[in-house]
């Protein structure tokens, strides 16, 4: 009789395709779904139940809850703030793939650019370095680094190098232009005409993590970045990291 009940149940299953499907589907992710559709209808801000709640709302253990709350802080749904709690997290900012700017692509959706500068320093360039920015190796390069805000939070840092005999007092230049590419247009008559971009996941580094004020081993978005100017001459080289849960990119 056994098998017999275990043979019906199976033909019910597979005569009910969403049967099938439910008995399938994880419990953690009912509950992920469940905040997802709250994330897309409530404004960012608004408190997610504590995990003892939505564990017996769900008939769940609390282990399983925090493996969907951790998926969706990951994803950029939901952020946590220490001591308080799980909130719906703000929109990430998105930025195009394309010859424009982070200052202009951060305005366009209403929101505060700023730029902190962390470094700017001369090196040799090597081999490979030399190469990206058309200099002969043993040149001088400037390497300068900057953390990238929106409304005051970090979400990317970005190292640039450039050739340094080529845009002398550069570093300086930055201080009167926010936008790098404004500086290279109106203080040393340079448009880019043309960029590479290639983007890849990497996982925070502890400095990284620091800096831009999430979790070590968080995702981020790594692009890099060759741009050219309208002969063809290399102009910059630039690894930038963005907070994977704060930003995406639009092609």
């Amino acid at each position: 009789m056994g098998r017999n009940a275990s043979a019906r149940q199976e033909a019910q299953l597979t005569a009910n395709p969403v049967a099938e499907s439910a008995a399938r589907e994880p419990k953690y992710y009912r509950l992920k779904m469940h905040l997802l559709e709250l994330t897309r209808t409530q404004p960012p801000g608004t408190p997610v139940p504590p995990e003892r709640t939505l564990a017996g709302d769900f008939d769940i253990s609390r282990s399983t809850v925090r493996q969907a709350l951790g998926e969706l802080v990951i994803e950029g749904r939901l952020e946590r703030v220490q001591g308080r709690g799980t909130f719906v997290a703000k929109p990430k900012v998105a930025h195009r793939l394309r010859l424009g700017s982070y200052t202009e692509d951060v305005r366009a959706q209403g929101l505060e650019p700023a730029s902190r500068i962390l470094g700017a320093v001369r090196l040799t360039a090597d081999v490979e370095l030399a190469e990206r920015l058309g200099i002969t190796p043993g040149s001088r390069a400037l390497r300068i680094e900057r953390l990238r805000l929106a409304d005051a939070e970090p979400v990317a840092l970005e190292t640039t190098h450039l050739a340094a005999g080529r845009f002398p007092g550069l570093d300086r230049a930055l201080d009167r232009h926010m936008s790098l590419r404004a500086a290279l247009r109106e203080v040393y008559g340079v448009r880019l005409a043309e960029t590479e971009e290639v983007v890849e996941t990497a996982l925070a580094s502890p400095r990284e993590a620091s800096l831009l004020a999430t979790d070590v081993g968080m995702p981020l978005l790594a692009l890099s970045r060759h741009s050219f100017d309208a002969d063809g001459t290399p102009v910059e080289w630039t690894r930038a990291v963005y907070r994977g849960d704060r930003c995406k990119f639009r092609l």
